[in-house]
């Protein structure tokens, strides 16, 4: 009897100390009046300040729609431009609450650095740009070429494998940020530059001659972009990540920034309980019944976010691909809100 009574305190305690933890983010965060969020120094169209020091881009948007779920206000939020190699150290050691900052989910970041990526916001894979008279058209062309590299990053272990498997030698050249990167390609310091595919579009968007530029037609890995947080936070997690789904399922269900309110009325109970005008999915981890809808409203859907930033007609130019909704041939799913 003495050691169940001292088996069941033990359990109160545990449970009561996982409890305190799994809420210990959200009650930060709401005390401060601010959410921080750990994001690129500059990646055009996924995460670039203006002149005002506004942040824009596909990635900040994310950040948005979760201080809009939190606060109701997308404002709420400061932005912490963080390297490849600070990205993951600030996360863990609370400087940011959340990192949504163009990184790859691995197993490695997810178990031994103690992160959890709570989705995938862009499917991506890596690939090579470099100029028209380098005149190479494949990445398999590159035997004994200098390439630029970011350091901290997936992309090293990634260029380091491609090559040993194809039978080739590179000359790396390591740089800190994509901003240096870019300068170094087009100073001519490496013959070409690798990483997200995304991430090349993003910067030959910015060459003062992008149509000089080709992007080699192979993409040597996987490279499943998301934001994470740190484990052992539970509810925290869970906000970040239906947050998230909220953006997909509202795309799925037709659900856009204008229509919000309208939809309010419709018949369809899943959009009566993304909106929150049935039950209440976000007082089970402690927000307002309307989160979800505020985190539509602060810049769209899913689909309307990836449009208005790094969409076909932007200067990043990128096709939805395997960002598609699942309906669309894509990967984008979102689990039921019910």
């Amino acid at each position: 009897m003495r050691h169940s009574l001292i088996l069941g305190t033990t359990l109160a305690l545990t449970l009561g100390a996982v409890s305190a933890a799994s809420a210990a983010t959200l009650d930060e965060v709401k005390a401060r009046g601010t959410l921080k969020c750990g994001s690129n120094p500059g990646l055009a169209g996924f995460a670039a300040p203006d002149a005002n020091g506004v942040w824009h881009g596909f990635d900040v948007d994310v950040c948005y729609a979760l201080a809009a779920a939190i606060f109701g206000d997308p404002a709420k939020v400061e932005f912490t431009p963080l390297s490849g190699e600070t990205r993951f150290t600030a996360l863990a050691s609370g400087e940011v609450d959340v990192l949504v900052r163009n990184s790859t989910w691995t197993f490695s970041r997810d178990v031994d650095l103690k992160l959890d990526f709570v989705g995938v916001n862009y499917y991506d894979g890596q690939g090579f740009i470099v100029s028209k008279d380098l005149g190479v058209t494949s990445a398999k062309e590159l035997d004994g070429a200098t390439v630029c590299i970011q350091t901290g990053t997936t992309t090293e272990l990634n260029l380091a494998d491609f090559f040993k498997a194809n039978g080739m030698s590179y000359q790396p050249v390591p740089i800190q940020t994509e901003a240096e990167a870019r300068q170094q390609f087009l100073a001519g310091a490496c013959d070409s530059y690798t990483t997200d595919a995304s991430g090349l579009a993003a910067v030959r968007a910015t060459y003062p001659n992008p149509e000089n530029y080709i992007i080699l037609p192979e993409i040597i890995s996987k490279e499943p972009l998301g934001p994470a947080v740190r484990h052992g936070d539970n509810q925290w997690g869970d906000i970040v990540r239906w947050t998230f789904n909220a953006l997909v399922e509202a795309e799925e269900l037709g659900v856009t920034k204008d229509n919000l309110d309208e939809m309010k009325n419709s018949d369809n109970p899943e959009i009566r309980r993304l909106l929150g005008v049935e039950g209440n999915l976000g007082g089970m981890f402690g927000l307002s019944p309307d989160w979800a809808y505020n985190a539509i409203k602060a810049n769209g859907n899913y689909g309307e976010i990836f449009a208005a930033t790094i969409g076909e007609g932007t200067p990043s130019n990128l096709a939805r691909g395997l960002n598609a909704q699942w309906k669309d041939g894509g990967l984008m799913y979102s689990p039921p809100f019910r």
